[in-house]
């Protein structure tokens, strides 16, 4: 399975951003689908997930800023960040957990840069 994020770039504080992230290959049955970020100097951190029912769940540091949602037929899962801050800055990776494999896929990356 392989997993490609697109959408980054460079905004002002405040503006919006809208990822994507698409899965292909031999594909099983993807259950959750997730977004982590690592800012420079920090660890990866869990942004928001997102069931294959439809069930989110974010950090709080992005609640009412961030919205996750997905296509099951597309397999694939979108991110919308409004708002955003310089802190927000960081490599977003997408993440999928293919239940036919029993394991999680990763995608390479996309760098979201707010500047302030």
């Amino acid at each position: 399975v392989q997993l490609q994020a697109s959408g980054g770039g460079l905004v002002q504080a405040g503006g919006s951003l809208r990822l994507s992230c698409a899965a292909s290959g031999s594909i099983f049955r993807i259950n959750a689908m997730r977004w982590y970020r690592q800012a420079p100097g920090k660890q990866r951190e869990s942004v928001a997930s997102i069931t294959r029912g439809g069930t989110t769940n974010y950090v709080d540091a992005v609640k009412g800023r961030f919205t996750i949602s997905r296509d099951n037929a597309k397999n694939t899962v979108y991110l919308q960040m409004n708002s955003l801050k310089p802190e927000d800055t960081g490599v977003y990776y997408c993440n999928a957990e293919d239940v036919g494999y029993g394991m999680e896929f990763w995608g390479k990356g996309t760098l979201v840069t707010v500047s302030s």
